[in-house]
């Protein structure tokens, strides 16, 4: 199970195109609503969640959890607990994090970056702790997935993707969906 988090001002692009993708291999993705069902994007776009963060079920089941960057989505996700516990709970059983755009400044926060290759939105690079920054588009380390922005969403799912799945499911995606 992959947890989707969306929080008040989350950036949509990089929220719901993992989602679909995910999705789209049938992937069991569950968007979680930080405060409540319904969340507004930092584009004034609504989207009901699946489930509220108070729902949430950290066990052996999950299997990633995803961090959308956005203002003041990235904001509303590192002050809430339950947001936390995910991602304490990830790191404590070796489960995937995705962070994009302004997200990866969470984990730097936490330390989690320390000595790992990272990347994030241009100006959050002092954001990201004592990470080796990085300009790719996306960069994986260990658990640990980053990527840029909006821009990069695309690549950021099919990483995800090729981390749960396989390097010719996600490229059988990538032709798919014609990128």
């Amino acid at each position: 199970m992959i947890y989707v988090f969306l929080a008040e001002g989350f950036e949509e692009v990089e929220a719901l195109t993992p989602v679909d993708m995910l999705r789209r291999c049938e992937l069991d993705v569950i968007t979680v609503g930080v405060g409540g069902e319904a969340i507004l994007g930092s584009h004034n776009i609504p989207v009901l969640a699946n489930i509220t963060d108070s729902q949430l079920v950290l066990d052996d089941n999950v299997d990633m959890i995803v961090l959308p960057g956005g203002m003041p989505g990235t904001l509303n996700l590192e002050k809430n607990p339950n947001v936390q516990k995910a991602i304490d709970f990830c790191m404590e059983n070796n489960k995937f994090i995705g962070a994009i755009c302004a997200a990866p400044s969470i984990l730097g926060h936490k330390g989690i970056l320390d000595g790992k290759k990272a990347t994030c939105y241009t100006g959050f690079e002092s954001q990201l702790g004592n990470a080796v920054v990085s300009d790719e588009p996306v960069c994986t380390d260990g658990n640990i997935i980053t990527s840029r922005g909006a821009g990069t969403a695309m690549q950021f799912s099919f990483e995800l993707v090729r981390l749960l799945t396989s390097d010719e499911r996600a490229e059988k995606l990538k032709k798919t969906v014609l990128y």
